[in-house]
């Protein structure tokens, strides 16, 4: 399980997709807080950060309106953002996987045809491996 997690943070890093990620929650943190300040249905700071949170997945449940300007352009901006974090991070998680599988797939098929190339040099063992192989495939395929 650690595994894929250092690798999905290593490439949330490596697209800059990370970066993304915290300013979306830095946005979430200081709408939070201007909600708390600006509206006057949010009681608490955790409130103007539900609200937030809330309002930046779209799920909007309603127990919190935005009733000033300033609340409903906070909560535009905070929305917007989140719409672009929700859409970049699994297109960027999905886009790595894909190409992770497809690399995966030719270095398989790079390795396989080496082996052929050389087949006369083969041992017997790594001909019973390459048949078997075969064998798996095409049960796979079927």
């Amino acid at each position: 399980m650690k595994r894929p997690i250092r690798r999905m943070i290593h490439l949330l890093n490596h697209t800059g997709t990370i970066k993304v990620f915290f300013a979306y929650v830095i946005v979430l943190c200081i709408g939070a807080v201007l909600t708390w300040i600006f509206e006057p249905q949010v009681q608490s700071l955790w409130d103007g950060f539900w609200f937030c949170f809330v309002a930046s997945t779209t799920i909007g449940f309603g127990d919190i309106t935005a009733v000033t300007v300033i609340g409903r352009l906070v909560v535009i901006f905070v929305t917007l953002c989140g719409i672009l974090t929700v859409a970049m991070v699994p297109g960027v998680v999905v886009a790595y996987y894909t190409e992770y599988l497809r690399k995966r797939e030719e270095d398989t098929v790079s390795t396989f045809l080496e082996k052929l190339e050389h087949l006369p040099e083969l041992q017997k063992k790594e001909l019973e491996e390459i048949s078997e192989r075969i064998k798996n495939f095409n049960k796979k395929r079927k």
